[in-house]
């Protein structure tokens, strides 16, 4: 039963931390708007325009990495029986797994790659461990 319930804290806040990770775009791009011209529908589109963001627009997107690898591991932590740091770095680990393939598929600065996957994933997902 521990088991299961390991593997549903990690499906869980896998889970939510994505949706953190959604609703944090949605509202931050509201609150900082992206560039006229700025097209993300494809990967193709996305790469053609990508040269009109600015520093500014890169910080929504970093806190919504940030915010998802946290809250997934905070919530997993309530739902984890044992192992919590093992499971909370599960959870920042799967985060980073999808930030490093974007970063490989797009087009991304090299400055905000190394920002993002260095201190948006596992840090947050083991401050997420220990806030629980």
């Amino acid at each position: 039963m521990n088991t299961v319930r390991n593997i549903l804290a990690v499906v869980l806040g896998a889970i939510f931390g994505g949706v953190v990770n959604m609703a944090t775009i949605t509202i931050g791009t509201m609150i900082i708007p992206t560039p006229a011209g700025f097209d993300q529908s494809t990967i193709e589109n996305f790469a053609k325009t990508v040269h009109l963001l600015q520093p500014i627009n890169y910080l929504v997107v970093f806190l919504a990495h940030a915010l998802g690898a946290l809250v997934g591991s905070f919530i997993a932590m309530f739902i984890a029986v044992s192992h919590r740091l093992i499971i909370a770095l599960i959870v920042g680990a799967l985060f980073l797994l999808g930030g490093t393939m974007v970063a490989f598929m797009a087009p991304i600065p090299v400055w905000y790659t190394i920002i993002d996957l260095l201190l948006a994933y596992i840090p947050m997902a083991f401050l997420g461990y220990k806030l629980a």
